[in-house]
């Protein structure tokens, strides 16, 4: 039976990969229901924390339980969201002015901020995933940035799985609008150490107490290591053991699936 180390078992906070982690594709992972389960009636502090810019939380968290995995829309963090949080820390105006490529979660999150629309003159241009980009999306954003725009990117994923296959991500479209300007982006989502910062703030848990549990070494256990927390990578979505082997990226624990999980808290 796994064991697990006695630092695991001090943690009070969980982050928590969605796609490969707790679902694949329209079907919850095996043990996903339980796991949740078992964080609420611990009492545990965690998060979903997602690289999907475009939905909004409380359409994540019907996701989840249209699959029969328990979620509320308070346990949601996306790329948006994060990105609303940076603009907020780091704006020198109450209102800032945003031109913004996105759908409706990254439109949301700047509207409950309470940012303003501008074209010609914004203080920031944000990219997020748009399954209607354009030309004059992308003339518009290049043009704001060598104006003196900041430039954000909610995550720097280049593809998405899809039931058609890997399709452009908004790391793509972020890398479009930066080769038109010149500019590049400052990234928000995992793997920065940024997504893990405001996750923390979020839920209100210390580095040296929050774990990270996902299935992509290069999003979610590098986001874990940037941000100074330990990973966990579960064999349940995008990596393997063989590719942990071969990374830079060490997770601090492997499991096959999440029944290890509950197997070393449940059972003493």
């Amino acid at each position: 039976m796994f064991e697990a180390d006695n630092w695991l078992k001090e943690c009070d906070g969980f982050l928590i990969d969605l796609d490969g982690t707790l679902y694949r594709g329209h079907d919850a992972v095996p043990h996903a229901k339980e796991f949740v389960e078992w964080l609420n009636r611990t009492g545990k502090k965690y998060l979903f924390v997602t690289n999907n810019s475009s939905r909004l939380p409380r359409q994540v968290a019907a996701k989840l339980r249209e699959m029969g995995i328990p979620a509320e829309e308070e346990h949601v963090f996306t790329s948006s969201q994060a990105t609303a949080m940076y603009i907020r820390n780091h704006s020198k105006v109450v209102t800032p002015a945003v031109y913004a490529i996105g759908e409706e979660g990254l439109l949301s999150a700047l509207t409950d901020l309470g940012c303003r629309w501008e074209e010609e003159n914004p203080d920031y241009v944000v990219v997020g995933i748009d399954r209607d980009f354009t030309y004059q999306k992308l003339m518009t954003a290049s043009l704001a940035i060598r104006k003196g725009a900041v430039f954000l990117g909610t995550n720097a994923d280049k593809r998405v799985p899809t039931e058609k296959g890997l399709v452009p991500g908004a790391g793509s479209l972020s890398r479009a609008v930066a080769a038109a300007s010149g500019g590049e982006p400052v990234w928000i989502g995992k793997p920065e150490a940024r997504m893990v910062e405001y996750s923390l703030q979020r839920i209100g848990t210390t580095p040296d107490r929050t774990v990270m549990i996902g299935d992509n070494l290069e999003t979610d256990i590098l986001a874990g290591i940037n941000g100074g927390i330990r990973t966990v990578l579960v064999l349940t979505g995008y990596s393997s053991r063989r590719d942990a082997e071969r990374s830079s990226h060490k997770p601090d624990m492997i499991l096959e699936d999440l029944s290890e999980f509950l197997r070393c808290f449940e059972i003493e």
